[in-house]
């Protein structure tokens, strides 16, 4: 039984030495970056599209977020097959 029984076992910590961060700091720049594109270059446009946003139903929404997170799956799997 480890003294501090509430931290994660000795063999996870190995993992985030291994992980690369450099790569996931500069990806989540790159998320932050576009998300902020739309908001910098065209407010207004961005105003009347939350506004069409607020009458489409749930599932709606939910069925454009998965379509989303799974076009970012395909384009990070592309991104491993060619790197």
């Amino acid at each position: 039984m480890y003294l501090y029984s509430w931290l994660p076992a000795p063999g996870f910590w190995l993992l985030l030495m291994n992980f690369q961060w450099n790569i996931f700091i500069a990806a989540l720049g790159l998320a932050l970056i576009l998300e902020g594109l739309p908001y910098f270059l065209g407010p207004e446009a961005v105003k009347k599209l939350v506004s069409k946003m607020l009458v489409l139903s749930p599932s709606s929404l939910r069925f454009f977020g998965l379509t989303f997170i799974i076009a970012g799956l395909a384009l990070v799997a592309l991104s491993r097959l060619l790197g």
